[in-house]
C-alpha cells in the first residue's frame, strides 16, 4: 500500500469527471476563483480603512499592571 501509481490517479480523475461532468467542475473552479478575488479585495479594503483613520497597529503592554503603573508614575515625575 505505497504511493498510488499514475493509473490510480487517471482512474480517479475519470470517475470524478463522469460524476460531476466537465461543465460542473469548471463552474466550481470559477466560483473558487471569484471567492479568492473577493477575499483579496476585502483584505485590501480593510488595509485602506486602517490607513485612512491614521490609527496604526495598537501596541499592547504585556507587563503586569503594577509594573505598568510604576512606569507611568515615573513618566509623570
Amino acid at each position: 500500500m505505497g504511493a498510488m501509481s499514475i493509473w490510480h490517479w487517471v482512474i480517479l480523475l475519470l470517475i470524478v469527471v463522469l460524476l460531476f461532468g466537465r461543465g460542473k467542475i469548471s463552474e466550481v473552479m470559477g466560483d473558487v476563483a471569484k471567492g479568492i478575488k473577493s477575499f483579496k479585495k476585502g483584505m485590501a479594503d480593510d488595509d485602506e480603512v486602517a490607513n485612512d483613520t491614521g490609527s496604526g497597529p495598537k501596541t499592547i503592554d504585556h507587563r503586569s499592571s503594577v509594573e505598568a503603573s510604576k512606569s507611568e508614575q515615573s513618566k509623570v515625575r
